[in-house]
C-alpha cells in the first residue's frame, strides 16, 4: 500500500515536470509583445544540425565564458540544460552522496538505515531536483532568463569568486544583462514545497522545505565554483598525469627490452648445454 501511494506521488511529480517542459517546447518559441525583433534565437536550419542535436542530448554542457559575446538560449539548448542538470553523472553522484549520508545517520527515520531506505532517498532527491530544474527551465523561458553559468576566466581571483556568488542568485536576460533569477528562486523553493506530496511526514513541513531550499542554493553555488575553477585546475593536473603515463610507458618498454635480451641469453645458454650433452 505504501509503495503504491509513493508511486502515485512520483507520477504527479512527473506530470508537473512534463507541464513545465511543455511550456519550454510549445508555448515559448513565440515572441513576447514589444520585444525587439533582433533578439532572436540561433537558427538550426539544416538537417545535419538537428541530427547532431539529437545525438548530443546527453553530452556535456559547454563551458560558457563571460567575456565572449552573449547569445540567447534557444529552446533546444534549454532542454539540453534541463537534461544534463537532472541526469548528468555528476548530479546523480551528488544526490547519491547526500542520500548515503542520510542513510548513515538514518535521517529521516521513516526510510530506515538500509539499502531500501537509500533507494527511497535517492528517488526523492532525484524527483525533487527534476521538478526544480523543470520549473527553472520552463518559467525561465517565459521570463527570458538564462540558467547557464558564465565563467569570468580573465578576471582576478576575487572577482571570479564574486562571479560564482552573483550567478547563484542572478541570471542573464535576453540582452545579456544580469538580473534576479526569479525562475531559479521559484524552482528551488517551489520544488521543495511541492515535494511534500511524496515526502515522509517528518520532513513534509515548511521548516524542512526552507532548509532544503537553502541547501539547494548552496549546491548551486558549489556547482558554479566547480565550473569556474576546475578548467584551470585541470590544466595543472592533466599534464602531470600525462607525464607520469609517458614515463610509465617508457619504463615498460625498457623492461620489455631487458626481458627479451635476458630470454635470448638464457636460450643460447641452454642450447650450448644441450649441444655439449
Amino acid at each position: 500500500m505504501r509503495h503504491e501511494k509513493r508511486r502515485a506521488m512520483l507520477m504527479r511529480c512527473a506530470i508537473l515536470v512534463f507541464f513545465f517542459l511543455a511550456t519550454n517546447l510549445v508555448a515559448l518559441p513565440q515572441s513576447t509583445p514589444g520585444e525587439p525583433a533582433s533578439e532572436s534565437y540561433p537558427s538550426f536550419s539544416s538537417n545535419q544540425d538537428e541530427q547532431s542535436w539529437s545525438f548530443s542530448s546527453f553530452g556535456s554542457l559547454k563551458t560558457e565564458v563571460l567575456e565572449e559575446p552573449y547569445h540567447a538560449l534557444a529552446p533546444s539548448q534549454r532542454l539540453h540544460w534541463f537534461i544534463m542538470s537532472t541526469l548528468s553523472p555528476s548530479h546523480i553522484a551528488g544526490v547519491a552522496f547526500v542520500s548515503a549520508g542520510g542513510t548513515a545517520i538514518n535521517r529521516p527515520e521513516e526510510y530506515g538505515a538500509h539499502w531500501n531506505g537509500f533507494g527511497d532517498r535517492v528517488g526523492t532527491g532525484m524527483a525533487t531536483s527534476a521538478l526544480g530544474n523543470g520549473i527553472e527551465a520552463g518559467l525561465g523561458e517565459i521570463l527570458r532568463e538564462d540558467p547557464r553559468y558564465f565563467r569570468a576566466s580573465q578576471e582576478p581571483f576575487k572577482a571570479r569568486v564574486g562571479n560564482v556568488v552573483r550567478l547563484t542568485f542572478c541570471a542573464r536576460g535576453s540582452t545579456g544583462s544580469f538580473g534576479p533569477a526569479y525562475a531559479r528562486y521559484l524552482g528551488i523553493v517551489g520544488s521543495n514545497f511541492l515535494s511534500h506530496t511524496w515526502r515522509v511526514q517528518s520532513e513534509a513541513n515548511a521548516q524542512s522545505a526552507l532548509l532544503r531550499s537553502s541547501e539547494g542554493f548552496g549546491g548551486r553555488m558549489a556547482a558554479n565554483a566547480f565550473a569556474e575553477f576546475w578548467p584551470d585546475l585541470k590544466k595543472h593536473v592533466l599534464p602531470k598525469r600525462s607525464r607520469v603515463t609517458q614515463g610509465s610507458l617508457e619504463n615498460a618498454e625498457m623492461k620489455s627490452v631487458a626481458e627479451d635480451a635476458l630470454s635470448d641469453e638464457l636460450q643460447e645458454f641452454f642450447e650450448r648445454i644441450g649441444t655439449q650433452w
